[in-house]
Order: structure tokens, then C-alpha cells, then sequence
């Protein structure tokens, strides 16, 4: 009989009975004198141990035995008992293999413990955390075909660090030793530990790889640690070089000549050499300062390598500067692999010669990019983009890329009017790797200074109601301090914006219909105005998400000054009637700051937190009673109040509902507050939850009027009243994460509106999730690609 269920809800089913049934003892499926592993407890004996250093040992302890028991949710083992009652699949595919084999556990019985061995393990473990001469015993404890063992351990007491003594001779290297002790990581009165021995260790070789000693390892490095020389529990660590430490890893190396090999591919190397000879007089004609570029098709210009490399004839090798050079070559972006060797020039003197062998990619490429969406606005669409992009555009590592691109979103549904809207662009770009200035700009990161130009153009158009030219251009720099920390300055970036036609239909709601009692709506007017933005932009950026740290921040922060030093000059004050222009534009002056600030924590490998705040303020003055519509803040939508459809909330408490327009219209605001918070939980492999609230709107900082002298959007100015404006959402979301594409599905509903009457604005007690008209209005999915925040 063909099965009622889809293939896709099969395992949905079978998880979900599962975990009905698998309170059902396992045991059952054990064959005659086979035993469950229930798992292992370490028994501490020694009362002299402080309690929580004993709870600690015993918990490092455990963590080293094996093998682990069946995993188990609330004493329950769903997985063993998945792999238990699934039948032997006959093919690797198909559910019931993956029912077994994929979702399943094998069980872990007693006779796959080796006692003995764990038993090892903890005596071992014990000594190497300065707890000496320890023993260990163990038991086994079994009751219904279960199993536990139990490992009890004398630790005795930990020994201490009395002395710490690094042996001297006459060598180079021990001199260089001899300089690093100071920050030695053995410290006298700390207890005797092989992990922290191993890091000094390494922390020597780190040291002396600054220094010169390429071949040095830390094996190189033996620490001595006598025991019979001090009582109470005392250890005295002696460090020195191993007797057996091969010449070549105690000698100073030092940079003979830099060979760069930018056009590197595998098929020129015969016999494990290059095709190229080394000698000097083959060498000569490729010579550019200090280095060597063999480049017989003069593909690239030698300067850029001089100025990625860090490593110059006659300097002492350091891994700073070998991983700093390695890290700028891959930062050029051009060069898919980069490889480094060093090979011994001259034994005598102790000098190896540094070879760059470096793989271009593809220097040109040309991508057609095609995708569809949808958004809480009831608009769907999709777009086109051709992009071409050449990687040495003048042969010095400059990326220049181009693209044109078309898009358009249509109105699915909802109660206005459809305005459809029909995008056709054109952007290029062209990134210099290095600053290009008057002035000299020396950065040690590892990371390539850029230069960027920018130029493009956009036309827009809403149907039936306007169209739009937009130009814009940008001159500026990127830099990066570190892997955390990374500047954009943009010294100019210029936007234009001039209407090409204004519909009747746009233009009544503009001027409106006093006859009718439909106000004018002067905010309408100046989404189509003649606009010319033009000033300095600074963004900050630091995040270390990227570490394996239990918290993690992100910050970015936003400056964008414009128009400030041409009103200044000109003294223009709109406010007064004194507004200039420039080539008949009015030219925006304003100051405008957001801070994004972002917060993760990690409860587990499959559970996270993670919070925004974001805070901005857009003030006009001078040449400008407004901010322009194109910088002004927005909320509402699926990376911000996923709650309420894209800009369609705020500003304060102005209602949208009263809009006499037969279209909907974006809202804009000067100041922002926004805050989000959200749990995150993977409950299978791809497969994630999430929880979460958000909070927050936007604000006008001056009022707008219309021609009879009332607010256009009353509420909309910020107040000290600000708080009960913010408007509250929350909502469960699903994400599919596939690694390359994450897939989220949000649905969110309003917990606090904020134009509502005050003191009615939390919504808790309205919720009917059975009634399809509340739903209706009320429930937002929210459909995108990647994570919020």
C-alpha cells in the first residue's frame, strides 16, 4: 500500500515517535551477557585538596575517559533507540538508513571499556597537573543490564614551582633564551602543570623564530623538573637545550637574496626545480630594488611586491615579517595560491635565499546573477546583474570592476493601489592596492591599504507616479589595523539626484485636496526634489566574532558630513530663506552619526544569544531644514522590527492608517533607535530555532508642516516621550543553514504599536491566533537570506 505521507514528513513522524516511545527500556535489544554503558564517575581521595580544586580535577578528569555513553535528552536515549528498532538497511540511502545510521547511535556496551587504559589515563593526567606518585582503582557497578564504572583516584598533594632556573652557555641561541625569560610562563609557587611546560616551550620558539633561528622547534627545548632537591611537595624546572639539537636550528639566519615567482604554476618545475636558472647573471635582468620578479611577460609591476614584501636582502629573518608578507600577497586579491620557500644560499655565513611562488587567478571574469525575492511590504521581484571584473587592470594588482544590472518589484497584494517599481543601473569601481595621496601612509598590517573610486548611475521608476535619475561617485580609502579593527574613509562621496517626471496622480497628494479635507503632504515633495549630497564619510568597524571566544562584540560607527565647510563659506540659512545652490541645486548640509552595536554569547556548541543596538541621529542645519529622504533612517522589515513591514513604521507615534494616499509611501525619520534580541539553537545538523524580541522606531527632529501650518505627520517629532513610542515585536523563527546559504523563515507579530492611543499601546491581551482576521493583520513572515545580526 502506498503511504499516505509525503517522503519529506517521514522523518518528522518517526522522531516524533521516538521520542514517545523510547521510554522503553534499550536493554531489551542487548544480546545474552552484553552490558549498557551508562557512563563513569571519578572519585577524589584527599581530603587535604581544597573542595573546588577537587570538583575541578574531577571534572578534567572525567572529560579524558573513554569511550563516551549513549547520548541522551531527559534521561532518555531517542537515538539508541532509533538505531535499535531500525532494520538492517540493504543500500547506504534511503530513510531507514538514515533512520540507523545517520540519526541512530550503535550502543555503547561495557565491553568496549578499556579499563586498564582509562585507569592509565587518570594516573597520568594526575601527574602531569603536579600531582605525583598518584594511583587509581576502579569498580563496576551494574543493576538490569546497565553498566557504570567507577574510577577512584589518590591524587595526593599538588607540588609547587620553588625554583626556575634557565641553564646558560656560551651559544647565540641560549643568549637569545637567556632574553626571553623575564616572561617566562613558569612562575615560582605555581602548581607543577605539562600543559603550561609545553606552551613555554612553544613561547621560546615563537621568540627565537623573531630572531633569526628559522630551524629552531620546540622539541629543541627539554624542561628538567627534580622533585629531590626541596620537601613539602616542591619541584625545582630547569630549561635548556637538548643536547641532541641539530647545528642548523641554533644558527641566525639571515635574508640572502628575494626571489618573486608571480606567474608560479606547477608544470614549470622540473626535478623539484624552477626552469629559471638562480644564478646572478640570469637573476640581474630581473632585478628591481632588492628583490627579483621573474616575470618575462612583464604581467605585473615589480613595485607592488616591493611593497608587500617585508622581507629585504641582509635582514634577519623573523615570522612577523614572514606572515605579514604572506598575509599582504593574498590580500592583493589577484593571486589564488601563495606559497613561501627558504633555502640555504650560504652555510658558512648562515644566509637562505626567500622564494615567492605565487599563482595568479583568473585575471579577468565575467558572472550573470539572477534571484527572486519577496518582502514584508507585499512587493515581490527579482533582479539581473552582469558583472565584469579585471584583477590587474593596470598591471599593478588593481581590481576594477564593472556592472549593470535591472530589477523590479511588484505589489502582491495589500489594500493600496499596485506602484510597481523598475530599477536599471550601471556602478564600476576601481581599487588601487595602496593609498594614494600627497602624503605617505606606512601600514605594518597585514592587510593591503586600498584606494577606491567609484562612479554610477540608477534609474528609477515608480509607475504611475515618478522617476528618478541618481548619480553618484565617491573618492576614498580602506585600511585595516588588524583582523579586528578596519577603517573607510571616504575624503569625497557625491550623490545627485534629479526627478525626470512627476506624475498628476504623485502630485495631488503633494499639494492635496482642501476641498475634500486631504491636507498637502510636503514630505512627498521631497522624495522627488533636486538633490545634491556631497562631503567627507568616516566608517569604524571592530569585531572578533570570528575568535573562539564565549562572548564576542561587533561595533560599527557612522559619520557623514555634508555640505558643512560650502555653508559655512556661503553663510546660507535656509531657515531665514537663504538657501544656495550650486549649478541651480540646493546642496544638503546636515551631520549624521549610527552606532551598530552587536553582542554574542555562547551557552554550548548548539546554543547561542545574540543582541543589537543601533542609535542614530541625522541633524540638518545650515543650507538644509530637512534631511534628505535618501539618508534618513528607516525600521520595519526582516533584518530590523520584523514585526511590522518594511518602513512602514514610525515616525513616533504617527499612525500610517490616516494616509490619504492611494500608494503606500516609505517612512523616513532623523533619529533611530533600534534593539534586538534573539536565542538561537540548532536542533539538527542544518536545521535551526530561534526566539526573539525587537524593539524600537524612528523620530523627526524637526516638525513637519503643511501650507495650513499642521503637523503632517502628527506624533512623528521627537519628544521626551519618546519611550512609549518604541514599538515592540516578537516572534519564532526557522532557519535552514546549508553553509554557503543560510535560509530564514521568520514570523513575527506586533506586541506594542505605537500609534495607538497612549496607555492602549501593548497589544498582549488582543491576541487571538484562532481568529483569521487577527492573523491576517497581525502575523508577518518574513522571508531572506542570511541572519539578522
Amino acid at each position: 500500500m502506498k503511504s499516505r505521507f509525503p517522503i519529506h514528513f517521514k522523518p518528522v513522524i518517526a522522531l516524533s515517535s521516538i521520542a514517545i516511545i523510547s521510554s522503553c527500556s534499550n536493554t531489551k535489544f542487548l544480546k545474552e551477557g552484553q552490558m549498557l554503558y551508562t557512563g563513569a564517575e571519578v572519585k577524589i581521595e584527599n581530603d587535604s585538596i581544597p573542595k573546588k580544586q577537587r570538583k575541578a580535577l574531577k571534572a578534567e578528569l572525567e572529560e579524558n575517559l573513554t569511550p563516551k555513553p549513549n547520548s541522551s535528552f531527559l534521561g532518555l536515549r531517542p537515538k539508541l533507540y532509533a538505531y535499535n528498532i531500525a532494520k538492517e538497511p540493504k543500500k547506504e540511502k534511503g530513510f531507514n538508513y538514515w533512520l540507523k545510521y545517520k540519526f541512530g547511535e550503535k550502543p555503547v556496551l561495557l565491553g568496549d571499556v578499556d579499563k586498564e587504559f582509562n585507569k592509565d589515563i587518570l594516573v597520568n593526567y594526575s601527574e602531569n597537573k603536579g600531582y605525583f606518585n598518584a594511583q587509581a582503582k576502579y569498580d563496576t557497578v551494574s543493576k538490569n543490564k546497565k553498566a557504570q564504572v567507577i574510577y577512584t583516584v589518590k591524587p595526593g598533594n599538588q607540588y609547587l614551582i620553588s625554583q626556575v632556573k634557565f641553564q646558560e652557555d656560551s651559544t647565540l641561541v641560549n643568549q637569545e633564551i637567556q632574553n626571553l625569560k623575564d616572561k617566562s610562563l613558569l612562575k615560582v609557587g605555581n602548581p607543577f602543570d605539562l600543559g603550561v611546560i609545553k606552551a613555554e616551550r612553544e613561547r621560546i620558539d615563537n621568540g627565537l623564530k623573531e630572531k633569526g633561528f628559522y630551524y629552531f622547534h620546540p622539541d629543541n627545548i627539554i624542561v628538567q623538573a627534580d622533585s629531590t632537591v626541596a620537601k613539602n611537595h616542591k619541584v625545582e624546572l630547569n630549561v635548556k637545550l637538548k643536547e641532541q639539537t641539530p647545528d642548523l636550528a641554533t644558527q641566525q639566519f639571515s635574508i640572502d637574496k628575494v626571489v618573486v615567482f608571480p606567474n608560479y604554476n606547477i608544470r614549470d618545475v622540473k626535478d623539484g626545480k624552477y626552469t629559471v636558472p638562480m644564478n646572478e647573471d640570469s637573476l640581474s635582468k630581473y632585478a628591481y630594488e632588492d628583490i627579483y620578479v621573474i616575470d618575462p611577460d612583464h604581467k605585473f609591476k615589480p613595485r607592488i611586491f616591493d611593497r608587500a614584501l617585508y622581507f629585504k636582502k641582509g635582514d634577519v629573518y623573523n615570522r612577523k615579517d614572514h606572515n605579514l608578507t604572506l598575509s599582504r600577497l593574498i590580500s592583493l586579491g589577484v593571486f589564488k595560491f601563495v606559497k613561501n620557500e627558504f633555502v640555504v644560499s650560504d652555510s658558512l655565513n648562515h644566509k637562505f635565499d626567500a622564494y615567492y611562488l605565487l599563482t595568479p587567478r583568473q585575471i579577468q571574469s565575467l558572472r550573470l546573477e539572477t534571484l527572486g525575492r519577496t518582502n514584508s511590504a507585499n512587493y515581490g521581484g527579482g533582479e539581473v546583474n552582469l558583472n565584469w571584473t579585471h584583477r590587474n587592470f593596470f598591471r599593478g594588482a588593481e581590481q576594477f570592476k564593472a556592472a549593470v544590472y535591472g530589477a523590479f518589484d511588484v505589489q502582491l497584494g495589500g489594500p493600496k493601489d499596485a506602484n510597481n517599481i523598475i530599477r536599471v543601473g550601471a556602478n564600476t569601481q576601481l581599487s588601487i592596492p595602496r593609498i594614494v595621496a600627497p602624503f605617505r601612509f606606512n601600514s605594518s598590517s597585514a592587510f593591503v591599504p586600498r584606494t577606491n573610486i567609484n562612479l554610477g548611475y540608477e534609474y528609477q521608476s515608480r509607475t504611475e507616479l515618478y522617476t528618478l535619475h541618481n548619480f553618484n561617485a565617491s573618492f576614498g580609502y580602506v585600511w585595516k589595523e588588524n583582523v579586528r579593527k578596519e577603517h573607510d574613509l571616504k575624503v569625497i562621496d557625491i550623490t545627485m539626484v534629479a526627478p525626470q517626471t512627476i506624475t498628476d496622480k504623485y502630485r495631488q497628494q503633494i499639494e492635496g485636496d482642501p476641498e475634500n479635507g486631504i491636507p498637502a503632504n510636503p514630505t512627498l515633495q521631497r522624495v522627488v526634489d533636486k538633490q545634491l549630497i556631497f562631503g567627507p564619510t568616516y566608517t569604524y568597524t571592530y569585531t572578533n566574532t570570528t575568535s573562539p571566544k564565549t562572548n564576542t562584540i561587533y561595533y560599527r560607527g557612522m559619520l557623514d558630513l555634508a555640505g558643512n565647510i560650502t555653508g559655512l563659506v556661503t553663510g546660507a540659512n535656509a531657515k531665514k530663506g537663504d538657501q544656495k545652490n550650486i549649478f541651480g541645486v540646493p546642496f544638503s548640509q546636515y551631520a549624521k552619526m549610527e552606532h551598530d552595536f552587536r553582542f554574542y554569547h555562547k551557552f554550548n556548541e548548539k546554543t547561542n544569544f545574540a543582541s543589537r543596538i543601533i542609535a542614530g541621529i541625522a541633524y540638518p542645519y545650515g543650507n538644509s531644514e530637512f534631511v534628505p529622504y535618501s539618508r534618513q533612517f528607516f525600521v520595519g522589515g526582516s533584518n530590523s522590527i520584523r514585526a511590522f513591514r518594511a518602513r512602514t513604521l514610525g515616525p513616533g507615534s504617527y499612525d500610517p492608517r490616516v494616509q490619504n494616499a492611494s500608494f503606500y509611501f516609505d517612512q523616513s525619520g532623523d533619529i533611530k533607535l533600534e534593539m534586538n534580541a534573539e536565542y538561537r539553537a540548532n536542533i539538527y545538523k542544518f536545521l535551526n530555532v530561534a526566539a526573539f524580541v525587537d524593539a524600537g522606531n524612528i523620530w523627526m527632529v524637526n516638525e513637519e508642516l503643511n501650507t495650513d501650518g499642521q503637523p503632517v505627520r502628527p506624533g512623528g517629532k521627537f519628544s521626551k516621550d519618546f519611550l512609549s513610542e518604541v514599538a515592540v515585536g516578537g516572534g519564532v523563527g526557522l532557519r535552514l543553514d546549508f553553509s554557503i546559504l543560510v535560509l530564514r523563515l521568520d514570523l513575527a507579530m506586533p506586541l506594542k504599536v505605537p500609534y495607538y492611543e497612549k496607555g492602549d499601546r501593548w497589544v498582549l491581551d488582543r491576541v487571538k491566533f484562532g481568529d483569521s482576521a487577527w492573523r491576517k493583520d497581525n502575523l508577518i513572515l518574513n522571508i531572506a537570506i542570511g541572519y539578522p545580526f
